[in-house]
């Protein structure tokens, strides 16, 4: 049952890269289709065979100079075999003899899916294509160029896209919003662009990735393009949006989704008053902050910051008039109970993902373009994700809770789950 569920998540996703392949001008038929997934593998996998002869014989095919053995090629034996794209014919090299047999594709394996399926996972946990070339070498004796695993890990981008673009639900309780830093070549230079990190909490509890942007400056302007394509992908309301502060985003969000409570992360906004603090002093003006954060209403709260601003922490006075500029977008989850709090009040969700992020790129110093940073950040997201088995805890109270604020905008949705 295992092996049948597999084979047709693969049929699957063979008719999706097929429909996309078959948006290419030079294709017109059926036939050019299956031509064009068969280029991806075929050559990686005839290249592996190749070498192994070589090996096997000491000697180039047209290096016989150095031949030191009676023996010799022999033509080819076709064999039909499976791929994750599909089936295709290979050119099984023969030895005059009869003595090689072939370890890539051993005389009766007909499905060889795992050799690329394990370049791709390497791929995703971060190596770069020198430690795969060197890891592929070692599994399986044989040396492919950077290119190839560039070529190979290229199939998924007709995934990521689609990913991208897959319809979502229509209505998410919470939605966090963060960006992460990299290096990119762009141009022939190596510049820092940001990759925006979108997840949502469907109306079950669960969490997901909802998308990935890269590299524009943060403005309104690209803040609206994201949150339009969020409506175009089906979402028609968002009751809480946390962020870090994000520049263009309330006004943004005000355009698109004009009901959504905008809720500033109040980890990043500590870290940002501590950016103007003494380090001597730095350990007990976050502890007084507690007054604030954990005050048990909004009034006591902003009496509090009132009282450190003015008496206690004169001296950093316009650091904590931060607080009280954005009290607008700090202030939203007073207004809530525990396990709403808990979950709103921080983008650390988004913070436990970027740390997946940064472990996945670690042994990247840039990446030659925006698809090669996609694609890392698109295998790493996969294999967090992976562990996103559980809903959030005490979930019925928190949707309770948002059901006698939000009423109907959340109800509706909930009786025709």
């Amino acid at each position: 049952m295992a092996r049948r569920k597999k084979e047709e998540k693969e049929e699957s996703n063979i008719e999706k890269l097929a429909r996309l392949i078959a948006r290419d001008p030079e294709v017109n038929t059926i036939k050019d289709v299956y031509e064009k997934i068969k280029e991806l593998v075929g050559p990686l996998i005839q290249g592996m065979l190749e070498a192994e002869l070589e090996d096997e014989l000491g000697y180039g095919k047209y290096d016989k100079e150095n031949k030191k053995t009676d023996n010799s090629r022999n033509g080819y034996s076709s064999k039909r075999v499976r791929t994750s794209v599909g089936e295709m014919e290979l050119k099984i090299p023969r030895d005059r003899k009869g003595e090689y047999e072939p370890k890539i594709v051993p005389k009766y394996k007909k499905d060889i899916s795992d050799i690329e399926g394990r370049i791709i996972g390497m791929y995703g946990l971060g190596l770069s294509t020198k430690d795969i070339v060197k890891n592929v070498e070692d599994i399986y004796g044989v040396e492919l160029s950077a290119e190839m695993i560039s070529k190979i890990t290229n199939k998924i981008l007709p995934e990521i896209r689609e990913w991208q673009s897959r319809p979502l639900e229509e209505i998410y309780t919470f939605m966090f919003m963060d960006g992460i830093v990299f290096k990119v070549k762009d141009d022939g230079e190596i510049i820092k662009k940001t990759a925006y990190v979108v997840l949502g909490v469907n109306i079950d509890g669960f969490k997901e990735v909802l998308g990935i942007y890269i590299g524009e400056i943060e403005s309104s302007k690209f803040w609206l393009r994201v949150l339009n394509d969020l409506k175009n992908r089906g979402i028609k309301d968002i009751l809480i949006a946390s962020v870090d502060g994000l520049t263009g985003f309330p006004q943004a969000i005000k355009t698109a989704f004009p009901d959504t409570i905008v809720q500033r992360c109040i980890i990043h906004q500590i870290r940002n008053t501590l950016k103007y603090v003494s380090y001597k002093d730095r350990k007990e003006l976050v502890n007084d902050l507690k007054k604030v954060y954990k005050a048990p209403n909004k009034d006591i709260a902003y009496s509090n910051l009132q009282d450190l601003k003015e008496n206690k922490w004169t001296k950093y006075k316009l650091a904590l008039e931060s607080w009280e500029k954005h009290w607008e977008t700090i202030s939203p989850y007073f207004d809530y109970g525990d396990d709403v709090r808990k979950i709103m009040y921080t983008t650390n969700v988004i913070e436990s993902l970027n740390r997946q992020y940064r472990k996945a790129t670690k042994n990247k110093t840039s990446f030659p373009n925006d698809d090669a940073l996609l694609k890392m950040l698109y295998l790493a997201t996969i294999n967090a994700t992976k562990r996103w088995t559980a809903r959030y805890r005490n979930w019925s109270n928190v949707l309770n809770e948002l059901s006698i604020f939000f009423n109907e905008r959340i109800t509706k949705y909930i009786y025709n789950s």
